[in-house]
């Protein structure tokens, strides 16, 4: 249903110079708010999240004017569909984050006012982002990677989730199958298990050991299965991250979890990312300022991709190890009487500022950044 602002007639809205557009979306529904250049609330509706709704919607922003942009909530989520036709049309798509809170318990809450926030976000420059390009030849081979990675990282889980569980099966075992398998190794243990030959007969009749059989041989085949799809994905995804980015993978400690993670992060226009402390911030290693008064100090950033972060956390460890100018900085600061956790935090934001020029410019060489503080 089509709602029009009180004294905006249709004449007007044609009239008018540029529109602005808001888009809140859903899983089945778009709701989408037009503004005029002044700020002014021409209308509000609301269409099926589908190839024909997208096109409805922009022809219905389209019947108020010239659309200079349109501000869309979760670009990569309910709203990519909608990023894509629009981006397809020359609309040029902004990425609004969700309403300040207290800006949003003082109006209320519903699909026209969020989208008419999300208008608003973009006509003041607010709160707003340059969506991930999924639509170019890089774009989807980014597209590509983030989808193949979703099974991938299932599938680690799955494998994980089936050593645990034959593990702890394995410490309440009957006696004489404990002691056969406790001292072997894991891939002994999984091969011995996937091939024990339990009594099903006597498993579904209540025996102990034979249903412990049945449920390591089970486990152990899960293990199996996950492993190979791990190694399947792995033989797609390792071309697609060097098709993208053929450098990050020479980086010391980035390997395809670590390159795989950081693409899907930065996207394929890495260059929406206008700084290093932009990355830095988007994975979570960017300090927050925290002072007040006389009171000058950072916390900890427990926002951004987690997932990045966790990605950048891997790099560190794997060089506190193996890097020995990562190993000479971690002794200096040390000295310096910095905790563990500290100089970990430091060079996370370090790893950042290196991994982010690789981004921008996969052609050319690394910086060799010094590690500093």
């Amino acid at each position: 249903m089509t709602t029009m602002a009180p004294g905006a007639s249709t004449d007007q809205a044609t009239a008018a110079v540029s529109i602005t557009g808001g888009v809140d979306t859903h899983a089945a529904t778009h709701t989408a708010a037009a503004l005029d250049g002044a700020g002014r609330l021409l209308g509000h509706q609301t269409f099926p999240a589908t190839g024909p709704g997208y096109a409805a919607l922009l022809g219905w922003l389209r019947s108020f004017g010239l659309v200079v942009a349109v501000g869309v909530e979760g670009t990569s989520a309910y709203g990519a569909g909608l990023t894509d036709h629009l981006s397809g049309a020359g609309v040029v798509v902004v990425e609004v984050n969700r309403p300040d809170r207290a800006a949003r318990r003082a109006v209320g809450k519903s699909d026209p006012t969020d989208a008419e926030a999300a208008a608003r976000a973009v006509l003041a420059g607010v709160r707003t982002a340059t969506p991930k390009d999924r639509t170019s030849t890089r774009g989807t081979q980014v597209e590509s990677l983030r989808v193949l990675r979703v099974a991938r990282r299932s599938a680690v889980a799955a494998r994980a989730l089936a050593m645990r569980q034959l593990k702890s099966v394995l410490v309440t075992a009957p006696e004489a199958l404990r002691e056969r398998l406790t001292s072997l190794g894991d891939r002994a243990l999984l091969s011995t298990c996937a091939a024990l030959r339990p009594d099903t007969t006597a498993a579904a009749a209540g025996d102990t050991t034979a249903a412990t059989k049945v449920t390591l041989q089970v486990l152990a085949r899960r293990h199996a299965t996950a492993a190979g799809e791990v190694a399947d994905l792995d033989a797609l995804i390792e071309p697609l991250i060097k098709a993208i980015n053929p450098r990050l993978m020479t980086l010391k400690g980035v390997g395809i979890e670590v390159a795989g993670q950081l693409l899907v992060t930065a996207g394929a226009n890495a260059e929406r990312l206008t700084s290093e402390g932009a990355f830095a911030m988007v994975c979570g290693v960017a300090p927050v300022p925290a002072s007040s008064g006389k009171t000058r100090r950072h916390r900890l950033n427990r926002g951004g991709d987690r997932q990045a972060n966790a990605a950048l956390y891997t790099v560190v460890i794997g060089r506190m190890r193996w890097d020995a100018r990562t190993r000479a900085y971690v002794q200096r600061r040390t000295t310096e009487g910095l905790s563990k956790k500290e100089i970990i935090r430091c060079l996370k934001r370090i790893v950042a500022r290196e991994i982010y020029y690789v981004l921008r410019s996969p052609e050319l060489p690394a910086k060799d950044l010094t590690l500093a503080a």
